[in-house]
């Protein structure tokens, strides 16, 4: 992927083979038959892009695929044929403000790297278009609040990709925590990590990622725990450790932390980029226990209580936040996950940080 420091011009190809364009184009019709779709154009086509969120686009009730931006000019005749997009709705990072003047798209889709939230972000409030972008939400709270404060002005959505809440089994333990089935919470355990391979990828980069671990898999475990309560933590220590100082010089490979709440509950979370199996999360009460084991995959996550299995089906989550965001549009109201959801998270992300360079808890609020 070439990001705008590298700018390439596209070049798209004069013609798209016709057979295959057409056949491409007539199934995706089809499929979006019968009723407004809202077009959504893809910003960024990285793996997320093209294994989760296009295919999600398929199977949306209220959404459709009908743009993307692109930095790699190979991709454009490729995804052209494969969904049927048109080349006046095929941009690069360049010309990517003249999608103000396509009505073929409603919604952009920010999937690029985390510092090119804020621009993108910006960009497609200021051409008109509301806006879903990926989590972490951007690389500092400021840049947070600036993106808020442009989709405001625009009169213009913003919602952030926290797929988790409208996954069956999160939107279930949410229930539990908030009708207290089990009893007062009295403690959280979460945590998400993995061994991250390939020691050139944009994640291991500072400027581009903001952060390692933390700001990519381990926000998922902070969510949970500021879901589950309700609540925004009121204290926050965290420690971090490296066994990599080369391929992790930039950013961080594993941190513990710990989080206290204004309702007394207690929350130990851990995020790593070192090794598998770190994915669970579970809220212990009074009265018995539940959790989710593995908790943040994209299918296959599982549930227990202390009375038994969460039996449970999972759709496509992608599908579903999309469709909730379209609605929100159509129907003008806020998003569950939106722009002020992904700035409580980039708060408690920054005070994560600020302990571990202090050695010092930190207090919130």
């Amino acid at each position: 992927m070439k990001f705008p420091t590298h700018p390439s011009r596209r070049r798209f190809l004069s013609q798209v083979t016709a057979g295959a364009a057409l056949a491409t184009r007539s199934a995706v019709a089809d499929h979006h038959g019968g009723g407004k779709k809202l077009g959504f154009a893809l910003v960024g086509l990285g793996s997320l892009a093209t294994n989760q969120i296009a295919p999600g686009l398929l199977k949306s009730k209220h959404c459709k695929l009908a743009g993307i931006v692109t930095g790699t000019p190979t991709k454009e005749k490729v995804w052209a044929e494969k969904y049927g997009i048109p080349e006046k709705s095929i941009y690069n990072y360049e010309n990517f403000d003249s999608i103000k003047d396509n009505p073929d798209i409603d919604v952009v889709y920010i999937v690029l790297p985390n510092s090119m939230h804020k621009e993108f972000t910006i960009r497609g409030a200021q051409a008109g278009k509301h806006v879903l972008c990926e989590k972490p939400m951007a690389n500092s709270a400021v840049d947070c609040e600036a993106m808020i404060a442009a989709c405001k002005k625009a009169n213009r959505k913003l919602a952030i990709g926290y797929r988790c809440h409208f996954e069956p089994h999160h939107q279930e333990i949410m229930r539990l925590a908030r009708e207290k089935t089990f009893g007062e919470m009295k403690m959280i355990e979460a945590g998400f990590g993995f061994r991250l391979g390939n020691p050139n990828q944009w994640r291991l980069k500072a400027d581009l990622a903001g952060g390692g671990a933390l700001m990519d898999v381990g926000i998922y475990a902070l969510q949970a725990c500021r879901y589950l309560t309700g609540e925004e933590p009121s204290l926050i220590s965290a420690i971090e450790t490296k066994t990599d100082f080369e391929k992790f010089k930039e950013v961080d490979e594993t941190i513990v932390w710990t989080m206290t709440f204004p309702s007394g509950v207690i929350a130990n979370c851990s995020t790593t980029y070192n090794f598998n199996g770190v994915k669970h999360c579970k809220a212990s009460c009074s009265d018995g226990w539940f959790e989710l084991d593995p908790a943040y995959g994209y299918d296959g996550i599982t549930g227990m209580t202390s009375k038994g299995e969460l039996k449970l089906e999972s759709g496509d989550q992608f599908a579903a936040e999309m469709d909730d965001f379209a609605k929100c549009i159509t129907e003008n109201k806020e998003s569950r996950v939106s722009g002020e959801e992904g700035l409580k998270d980039l708060i408690a992300v920054e005070a994560i940080y600020k302990s571990i360079r202090t050695g010092t808890p930190v207090r919130l609020g």
